[in-house]
C-alpha cells in the first residue's frame, strides 16, 4: 500500500506522502496508535516492542537490514507509548487488552499472512496473539522472551551473580526495604547490571538510550512492577509453556548467552511449538540485535526468507 493510496479517514490526511506513518484507531476509536511502514515487498513484518511501556525506538536496528532485504516492516508504538496516545487509565495496561490492540492494528494496516515479531514483553504479547489469532500469521518470531514468568525468575541468581559482592549486598538490602526509587538502586541497574545483560555495546546505541529516556514507567510499574528482579505487576502469574504446542505457524525463537532470559528456555520453546527453530546469539544480551548484530540478523533474515 503506497502512501499516496491512503484515503483520508479523520486520523490520516489523503493524497500526500507521510513517510509511511499511519495512525490507527484502537479500542473502537477511543484512542489512536502510531505506526510506520518501511521498505516494500511481499513479506510483511509487524514489530512489537518491549517494556512494557517502551517504544519502537530501540528496534531501529531493523531498518538497517529488513528493507534492503526486500522485507516490508511496520513499527508500532503500543498505546501509552512513544508517539501513540497516552491515556492515564491504569486499567488499560493488561495483556488481554494489548492482545486485542494488536488485532486492531493488524486490521487497520490491512495485514494478512504476515509475520509477527515480538521482543521481550513484545515476545509475550506475540505468544498471546498467536494463541488466539494465528490464522492471520505466516510466521512468528519470539525474541528474548521466555514462555513464563517463573522461568524468568529462575534466571535472577545468574543476573545477581554478575554484580560485585558489595553491590549485591546493597541490592538485597534495598529490595528487602522495597526502596526501588533509591538512587543507589538505579545506579546498580544502569551502571553495573544493564551494561552486562541488557546491551553490551559501549556506548549504548542512541536508539537504545532514547527508548529508555522516553519509556512510560507507569505502564512498566503496573505490568512488571518496580524492579527488574521482583515481578509484582499484573503479568506476574503469566505462564504459557503448556500451550506452546498449540502454535502451528513457523516460529523462530531468539535467545542470547548474556540475556536476562535463559537461552536454554528459548531453545526449549522452539522444540515445543509445532514448527520451530532456535537461534542463540553467543555474544548477545537482551538487545542482541545491537550487541551480536551479525549473528542476530543473519539468523532472522534467513528465517524470514524461508517463509
Amino acid at each position: 500500500m503506497s502512501d499516496e493510496a491512503l484515503v483520508g479517514d479523520g486520523l490520516n490526511p489523503a493524497g500526500i506522502r507521510v513517510a509511511g506513518i499511519r495512525m490507527v484507531p484502537v479500542m473502537g476509536g477511543r484512542y489512536k496508535v502510531w505506526t510506520k511502514r518501511m521498505g516494500s515487498g511481499p513479506l510483511k513484518v509487524l514489530l512489537l516492542h518491549g517494556g512494557p511501556g517502551f517504544t519502537h525506538q530501540y528496534l531501529e536496528a531493523m531498518e538497517s537490514f529488513l528493507p534492503e532485504a526486500g522485507i516490508e516492516m511496520y513499527y508500532y508504538d503500543q498505546l501509552g507509548c512513544g508517539n501513540s496516545d497516552k491515556p492515564e487509565d491504569l486499567s488499560l495496561w493488561t495483556r488481554d487488552r494489548y492482545r486485542e490492540e494488536v488485532e486492531e492494528v493488524r486490521l487497520g494496516l490491512g495485514l494478512e499472512d504476515f509475520v509477527l515479531y515480538g521482543q521481550s514483553w513484545g515476545g509475550m504479547l506475540s505468544i498471546e496473539y498467536a494463541l488466539k489469532y494465528q490464522r492471520h500469521l505466516r510466521g512468528l518470531v519470539i525474541s528474548n522472551m521466555t514462555a513464563g514468568i517463573q522461568a524468568y525468575l529462575g534466571r535472577l541468581d545468574y543476573l545477581k551473580g554478575l554484580l560485585s559482592d558489595s553491590s549485591r549486598v546493597l541490592l538485597d538490602e534495598l529490595e528487602a526495604a522495597e526502596d526501588y526509587d533509591n538512587p543507589e538502586y538505579e545506579r546498580i541497574m544502569m551502571e553495573e547490571l544493564y551494561p552486562q545483560c541488557i546491551c553490551r555495546t559501549k556506548p549504548w546505541p542512541e536508539p537504545v538510550t532514547r527508548a529508555f529516556r522516553d519509556a512510560n514507567l507507569a505502564i512498566y510499574n503496573e505490568m512488571q512492577g518496580k524492579s527488574e528482579f521482583v515481578v509484582t505487576g499484573n503479568f506476574k502469574d503469566w505462564e504459557s509453556w503448556d500451550r506452546l504446542h498449540e502454535i502451528k505457524v513457523k516460529t523462530l525463537t531468539i535467545g542470547a548467552a548474556h540475556d536476562t532470559m535463559d537461552p536454554a528456555d528459548l531453545a526449549r520453546m522452539a522444540e515445543m511449538v509445532q514448527d520451530g527453530r532456535s537461534l542463540i546469539c553467543p555474544n548477545g544480551s537482551h538487545l542482541a540485535m545491537w550487541d551480536d548484530q551479525a549473528v542476530y540478523f543473519e539468523g532472522l533474515l534467513g528465517f524470514l526468507k524461508s517463509l
